[in-house]
């Protein structure tokens, strides 16, 4: 699987802050087999992002995006509303699962507003922007990925056997 990292940072964008949360999504996209075959870091601006996750989607050069940052409440994170704009189907499952297991380790998960949907043969994810808690929204939604990707880009293939093989691993 090939991906693609868009961090979402007013500040970073400018200069102002170095971005950590990328590099350490690259380095656990790394051990999970995944290639990161673009990474780019851009301001918290509703049209760049719209365009950004458009242009990369289309392009088919990778089947997952990863954005991090913008999903918050402040007035200037509008990663989600941006992606809204660009998906053909919205997965909701994915949002909830994250806002669930964070809600284990804040009550601030309660504000998040990360999702995620498919543009294509694409999936483009949402996560917060801190590293800490784009590492653990991600590994919350992890097992799901390789599947849903595989089925975005067309595989015909029985859903049975992976849960059979997602139930055993957890029974070891």
């Amino acid at each position: 699987m090939k991906a693609a990292v868009l961090i979402l940072s007013d500040k970073g964008a400018a200069g102002e802050r170095e971005d950590l949360s990328g590099p350490a999504l690259i380095n656990w996209l790394s051990q999970q087999d995944v290639e990161t075959v673009r990474y780019e870091m851009i301001p918290d601006d509703f049209d760049i992002i719209v365009a950004t996750l458009t242009n990369w989607a289309d392009d088919e050069f990778c089947q997952l995006i990863i954005t991090c940052g913008g999903t918050g409440v402040s007035p200037r994170d509008v990663t989600p509303e941006a992606t809204l704009q660009v998906v053909d189907r919205t997965l909701p499952g994915f949002g909830e699962l994250m806002r669930a297991e964070s809600l284990k380790i804040t009550p601030m998960a309660i504000l998040s507003r990360a999702m995620a949907g498919i543009r294509g043969k694409c999936l483009i994810i949402n996560l917060p922007g801190s590293p800490k808690a784009a590492l653990e929204n991600l590994e919350a939604v992890w097992a799901a990925i390789p599947h849903a990707v595989d089925k975005i880009c067309g595989d015909k293939g029985d859903c049975a056997d992976l849960y059979r093989q997602i139930r055993e691993s957890k029974s070891r």
